[in-house]
């Protein structure tokens, strides 16, 4: 019930949940989590993040300007957390079909972030999509121990794996 990529160049993963999310959402299916949208302004700096909740379509930025020749973090925690209350408390009011979450990055590995989301998403039974880098691979292992399903990085392969995780009861 946890399903991730690994997405070989910078965004690409952020764009193929994007899509499946798109796809999924067209045909009715209950979405929670968010999908990231990264904005290029200026091809000298680092482009803007935000987070699209896919329960409400709200979107939180989660970068923050360090500076044109900043070499620090530009992730903005506050934001982030703004993010992840939104999403748990949505997960918690109406559980969704699926739980899409834009990576498992530093912050879950560390157990911050979205990591509590996943937990409480899984023991709920609710599937969960999310992407993983080479960096953070080895905190997402400790964290996901056997229970991952690595996915190949194609779009129609994720939206198949995606379908056959979830339940939809008599209700819808």
């Amino acid at each position: 019930m946890l399903g991730f990529v690994s997405a070989p160049e910078r965004g690409d993963g952020d764009r193929l949940l994007a899509r499946v999310a798109e796809r999924l959402t067209a045909t009715g299916i209950a979405l929670g989590g968010v999908v990231q949208i990264n904005t290029e302004t200026d091809p000298d700096r680092p482009c803007l993040m935000d987070l699209r909740v896919l329960s409400d379509g709200s979107v939180f930025r989660i970068s923050q300007s360090l500076g044109r020749h900043s070499q620090g973090c530009r992730l903005d925690a506050a934001g982030l957390e703004e993010a992840v209350g939104r999403v748990a408390s949505a997960l918690l009011a109406a559980p969704p079909h699926l739980l899409i979450l834009n990576k498992f990055g530093k912050q879950e590995a560390e157990g911050r972030g979205f990591r509590p989301v996943i937990a409480q998403a899984l023991s709920l039974g609710v599937p969960v999509l999310t992407s993983v880098s080479a960096k953070n691979r080895a905190g997402f292992d400790l964290f996901a121990a056997e229970f991952a399903n690595t996915l190949p990085s194609d779009e129609n392969a994720v939206l198949a794996w995606c379908l056959s995780q979830i339940r939809v009861d008599a209700k819808g």
